[in-house]
C-alpha cells in the first residue's frame, strides 16, 4: 500500500509528511476526495517570506488573513474541515525552507501542532518534493 493510500485508510495518522511522488495533482485530488477527505493544494514555488506564505496558506485553507505563526495556528484550530478530514498538498515547500529557515520550522511547527491536536478534525499536510534534509516523516511510493 502506498503511503497516501496508508494515510487516508488511517492507517498512518495525520501528521506533517514528505512525500516524493510524481502524480499529477488532479490525480492526488481525485484519490484524497475518493476517500472521502477534503483536498486543499498549495503552490508553494514563488513563496520566499512569511508574508507570501502566510498569504498562500490564508487561500489555500481559507483562512482569515494572519500575520505570525501563532496566529496560523489559532486559525488551523478554528478550520472547516469536511468529511473524514483535510489533506493539503505543498509542492514547492523548498524555496521558503531554503530563503527563510526559520519562517518555515515555525510554520511547520504550526502544522505539526494542529495536525496532532487530539479532538480537532483530522489534517495531514503532505510537503512534497525535493529539498533540505527534514525530520519529517516519510510517505512511501509504490514502484
Amino acid at each position: 500500500m502506498s503511503g497516501l493510500a496508508a494515510l487516508l485508510a488511517e492507517h498512518n495518522p495525520p501528521s506533517v509528511y514528505q512525500w516524493h511522488s510524481a502524480a499529477p495533482v488532479p490525480d492526488v485530488q481525485h484519490a484524497v476526495e475518493h476517500a472521502g477527505w477534503t483536498f486543499r493544494y498549495l503552490d508553494g514555488w514563488t513563496v520566499e517570506d512569511r508574508a507570501t506564505f502566510l498569504k498562500a496558506a490564508g487561500a489555500c485553507l481559507d483562512l482569515a488573513d494572519c500575520e505570525s505563526a501563532e496566529e496560523l495556528s489559532s486559525a488551523l484550530a478554528d478550520i472547516e474541515v469536511g468529511g473524514r478530514g483535510l489533506v493539503m498538498l505543498w509542492d514547492g515547500w523548498s524555496p521558503l525552507a531554503r530563503s527563510d529557515n526559520g519562517v518555515f520550522e515555525e510554520v511547520i511547527e504550526a502544522l505539526r501542532q494542529r495536525a496532532h491536536s487530539a479532538g480537532a478534525a483530522k489534517l495531514a499536510v503532505i510537503l512534497r518534493g525535493e529539498g533540505p534534509e527534514l525530520d519529517l516523516p516519510e510517505l512511501p511510493i509504490k514502484h
